[in-house]
Formats: C-alpha cells, sequence, structure tokens
C-alpha cells in the first residue's frame, strides 16, 4: 500500500479527485456534503495498476489547517491541488509551508476544473511556488473534476509516484499517531492512522500514550478487511480490547512498548527561520499531535522546547511550529536531542548551543554515548540509536570508553589519596568509591576495573586496595619486630602490654589483621598468618584424641594462647571438642 495526501486551497476539487479516483465520499460527515467543504480528515482507496493507493483528504479552509496537519503529519507523498480558474492561493502558502517544513519531498500537482479556465498560468504560478520547497519541481496533470478530463493520466501518475517512493521499514518500532477514534457496537474501540513504519499484528500488546496504558490488538483492518498483520506504509484501523472511548483522542500514539521515550523538552534545529525572531508560544506539530510549546532560543537555528503535554519522540523526528494566532507555519525542526541537560550555570545556553551545531540530527549511537558519557542501554535505543560495540556496559548501562578510562584514573587517585589519608584503613569501601565517581550501578564499578589503568587495583570483602599495605614507618617497624618475635617462639603471642609496648593498639592490630599480616584469635591475641596451619601440622603427631595439656605442651605455649588457637581450629572443621574435655582433628585432616 502507499498512502498519499491532499493539500491546496478550499473548493479547489481535492475532495472531487478523490471521488473519480477511488469511487468513495471521503466526506464523513453530512455538514461535509452538504456544505461542499472538506472539515475534517478523509479517507479512500483504489487499486491502479496492481499497486494500492490509500488517500488521506485534508481540508483547505484556513480554520481547519490543524486537521490539515494532522492528516499529512505522518504521510511519505501529497497530491497537491490548484484550481485553473483560481490559481494559487491563501491555503495554497500555508499547505506548502507545512509541507516544506515537514521535510516532504515526494508529490505531485494536480491542476483541476480545467474545464472552465486555461492551466497554463495557474500552472506556472504553482510551479515557480513549488520549486522553491522541498517538493520542488513536480510532475503536473491537467485533470476536470466535472468531465473527467485528464483522469487517465491522473492514475498514470499517480502509479508513478507510488513507485518513487522510498521502501518503508517493516521491522521499525511502531508508532501509530491516532488520527481518529470511534465506537463499533460489539467490537468497542477502534483507533485510525497512518502507519508509517513498523508491523501490527493481532494479539499485540502496545502502549497507549500519553498515561502509559498497557494495551491489547484485538482486531485490525486496512483498506475495510480484517487482517492478521498489517506492514507500514498502510492506513489502518486497531480496534483495541477493553478501552473507553474516551481515553484515546486524535494526537494520541500507539507505540511498541520499552521503545519510546516520552520528552517534554526537547532541543531543535530549525529549517529556514531564526530562533530569536520566533515567538515564544507556538504550538508544535508533529504526526496527528499538536501541543502548545514555549520556545527558549538557544543558536542562531536553535532553540529548546518545552512541551505544555509530553509526547513519544525520537532524535531525527521532523515537526514544525505553527502560530495558531497569526495562521503562520513559524519552522520546521528536526529534533536533536529529547534527554537535553538543565541549563542552570551562567554561560550553559551558549555552550548548548556550540553543542547543538555539531549534532547532525541523526540519531548516532557512538556520538550520543561520546556526548553523554553514560547512559542507559534501553534509553540509548529509545532515543533510536544503535548501541555502539565498543561502548562499556554493566548493569544495563554504557560508559562511554574514554569516559571510562577517565574514570579509572579518578579511582587510583581516589584510593591512592583514601591511603594517604587513612592509612590504617585496610583500602576504601567499593560502594563509597561507586558514589564518588557517579556510577548509578555497582556493575558499572565492576566494568572500570577491567580497564589497564585498574590493574594495580585489588578488591575483596568490599573494599578496594591500590597494591599492598603501605604502613606508617613506626607501625611498619613495629610490625618487624612482632614478626621477629614470632618467627622464634611462633605460639609464644605477646600479651597486650607487650604489644603496646611495640607500638600496637587495637586499631594498628585490626589493620594488619584485615592486611593479612597478622592472624588474630581473640582480641588483643594474634598470630602470624598461617600459624593455624602449622599448629595442625605439630596436633597431627599427638595421639588421637588428645589433651589441652598435650596440645599446650605440643605447641610450645601457653593455656591463655591454647585454648583460643583450640577454638579458632574447630570453628574451621579441623578439630572438634570431644564430650569428655578432650579433642581430635577431624577425619579429613
Amino acid at each position: 500500500m502507499r498512502v498519499i495526501a491532499t493539500a491546496g486551497h478550499v473548493d479547489h476539487g481535492k475532495s472531487t479527485l478523490i471521488r473519480l479516483l477511488t469511487g468513495m465520499e471521503p466526506d464523513r460527515w453530512s455538514q461535509e456534503r452538504s456544505r461542499g467543504m472538506t472539515i475534517d480528515l478523509g479517507f479512500a482507496w483504489t487499486e491502479l495498476a496492481g499497486r494500492t493507493l490509500a488517500f488521506v483528504d485534508v481540508p483547505g479552509h484556513e480554520r481547519f489547517v490543524p486537521n490539515m496537519l494532522a492528516g499529512i503529519g505522518p504521510v511519505p507523498a501529497v497530491l497537491f491541488v490548484v484550481a485553473a480558474d483560481e490559481g494559487w492561493q491563501q491555503q495554497s502558502t500555508e499547505h506548502l509551508d507545512a509541507l516544506h517544513a515537514l521535510g516532504v519531498r515526494h508529490g505531485l500537482l494536480a491542476v483541476t476544473r480545467c474545464d472552465l479556465a486555461d492551466p497554463a498560468e495557474a500552472t506556472e504560478q504553482a510551479q515557480q511556488r513549488l520549486a522553491d520547497s522541498r517538493l520542488g519541481k513536480l510532475p503536473v496533470v491537467h485533470v476536470s473534476g466535472r468531465t473527467g478530463a485528464g483522469l487517465g493520466e491522473l492514475e498514470q501518475a499517480l502509479v508513478a509516484l507510488a513507485d518513487g517512493l522510498p521502501q518503508p521499514d517493516a521491522g521499525a518500532d511502531v508508532r501509530l499517531w491516532a488520527d481518529r477514534a470511534f465506537t463499533i457496537k460489539g467490537a468497542g474501540t477502534v483507533v485510525t492512522g497512518t502507519l508509517a513504519a513498523g508491523t501490527l499484528r493481532t494479539g499485540d500488546k502496545l502502549l497507549l500514550h500519553p498515561g502509559g496504558r498497557q494495551v491489547s490488538v484485538r482486531g485490525l483492518q486496512a483498506l475495510g478487511t480484517d487482517r492478521g498483520e498489517v506492514s507500514a506504509v498502510a492506513r489502518v484501523a486497531v480496534n483495541l480490547r477493553g478501552v473507553p472511548l474516551e481515553e484515546v483522542r486524535r494526537g494520541n500514539a500507539l507505540l511498541t512498548p520499552s521503545r519510546w521515550l516520552s520528552t517534554g523538552v526537547l532541543d531543535v534545529r530549525l529549517g529556514d527561520a531564526t530562533a530569536e525572531d520566533l515567538p515564544r508560544h507556538l504550538t508544535l506539530h508533529i504526526g496527528s499531535a499538536a501541543v502548545p510549546a514555549r520556545v527558549r532560543p538557544l543558536g542562531a537555528d536553535t532553540a529548546r522546547l518545552s512541551l505544555r503535554s509530553e509526547l513519544p519522540l525520537r532524535i531525527g523526528d521532523v515537526a514544525l511550529l505553527r502560530d495558531p494566532g497569526s495562521h503562520r507555519i513559524s519552522a520546521g525542526v528536526i529534533v536533536l536531542d529529547v534527554r537535553p541537560p538543565q541549563l542552570r550555570r551562567r554561560g550553559a545556553a551558549r555552550e548548548r548551543a556550540r553543542t547543538l551545531a555539531e549534532m547532525s540530527g541523526r540519531a548516532d549511537g557512538s556520538a550520543e554515548l561520546r556526548r553523554r558519557r553514560l547512559v542507559r542501554r534501553d534509553e540509548l535505543g529509545a532515543m533510536g540509536a544503535v548501541v555502539p560495540d565498543d561502548a562499556a556496559e554493566g548493569g544495563g548501562w554504557l560508559l562511554d570508553p574514554a569516559h571510562r578510562d577517565e574514570l579509572a584514573a579518578r579511582l587510583v587517585d581516589l584510593l591512592d589519596r583514601h591511603r594517604q589519608e587513612e592509612p590504617l584503613a585496610d583500602g576504601m569501601p567499593a560502594e563509597a568509591a561507586r558514589r564518588e565517581l557517579g556510577l548509578p550501578a555497582a556493575a558499572l564499578l565492576e566494568t572500570v576495573l577491567r580497564t589497564e589503568t585498574a590493574r594495580a587495583i585489588t578488591t575483596g570483602s568490599g573494599r578496594l586496595r591500590l597494591g599492598a599495605a603501605q604502613w606508617p614507618p613506626e607501625v611498619a617497624a613495629a610490625l618487624d619486630r612482632l614478626r621477629r618475635k614470632l618467627g622464634e617462639a611462633p605460639f609464644d603471642a605477646p600479651t597486650a602490654d607487650e604489644l603496646a609496648e611495640l607500638g600496637l593498639g587495637g586499631k594498628q592490630l585490626g589493620a594488619a589483621v584485615r592486611a593479612g599480616e597478622l592472624l588474630r584469635l581473640a582480641p588483643g591475641l594474634v598470630l602470624l598468618p598461617g600459624a593455624d596451619r602449622r599448629a595442625l601440622d605439630l596436633l597431627a603427631e599427638l595421639p588421637a584424641p588428645f589433651t589441652l595439656s598435650q596440645a599446650r605442651k605440643a605447641l610450645g605455649t601457653s593455656r591463655r594462647v591454647a585454648v583460643p588457637l583450640l577454638e579458632h581450629l574447630a570453628a574451621r572443621n579441623h578439630t572438634e571438642h570431644l564430650p569428655d574435655g578432650t579433642h581430635r582433628l577431624r577425619a579429613s585432616e
């Protein structure tokens, strides 16, 4: 299917052409038919040379321009109609301005009512106007709705237009802008719109924007026929299960879940307009939605829009700004950023303008990650960007590789400073380091630790350490004296007073134990690491079971040391304390 919208001044014959082409009445309302003037959107379709063409017929009166914009917003091509006897008119200009702002590049010029006047002057006038727009010089057909003259040429030109349209992406995420909503008895609420990309299927779960309610597709129709599946581009009617009509209106959207961002603040590039010249309050039109927006100029051709209500947008979306008071299209816009930073600092707006000047309006995953440095994976995808292959990832977040390396260097500096400020601490808590680096997930800290820069950092017990423990000189000397003493008598643990004389209080002992340089048996009672394994070797030579006295003599120590040492071994299942008070090594030992 190919979908084409009409455009042109009121009463120039748009609806008449659609009736001739399709045999269908595009005007749905009785007042439209009685007045001979299209008020709201009309829809019709036909088969031409094996191609299915669907038409969105839009109103041409200035009072109904918002309805016109809702119709042409999602449509890729236009049938522009100008009457031979009236030529170019006011609404011809506004319709063309809208098409130009929306970037529509495919179309056909139909000069109608050729039975009433020579079409040459109207054709030349229209072609001159069109040439200055993105539509450029269009093929032209002269036709009479009253006599049918030129209808065959119009059909051939429409087939050629349809064949020249770009192929849509049937695998894209769905964003169906609703242009109508109504109820059918026995079926419920039906939403219609132009499916510009993606595929809809019965049974699909979608999100209804605004509100984010999950809805189910009960049924689908295209061209009045029930379908199990409809791919873009297509006019489609979607029957929603269990959704009251009052919850759906024009400008709402049906979305692929988890694939779109709703935003109320966005940065845009303006087409053919200067930011400072724009009114500060305009209406943003995209798809069938129309939302009041406050305009804040940033650069010469860039601005920030603050919307009265959020819209599901992506980088690269094309929309337009209209001044409803003056009935003018103020500017076309390309969405550059749907998650822009706040502008709080002095000079932030100028800095932002410089950044926006470098942005292309294309969703480039690498560029977005480089600018943002840190972003959720699903959010980057919802912006319309592809996750770059070199992105560092952790906990559903993405890190720019360069930023990850910067964080690794910062982490090394952070741990070095922490070691100098708290030399007796057993490294820095990993959670504290994560907060200092501004990382939202612990998994990202693991990503930073895997870098070459962070190779010297060790982890354990929830703490990060930079290299081996570096003791203050007096503590290092005290530990050295203790090692010499215990080296001569491994189980002759110093008393608390002796430790104090060595210069080792509770704080110093705790740090040494955490660093693995001492083995703590009880408060104030320490041996060298590995003393427990050496004790097991000596106890293995005793007859089983053995008494505390036998153990004390074998170890060459006192009861003060032997009792907590045996308790330490038993707690680790190396020995067991029998009911009669004796001890024995467990069989595995």
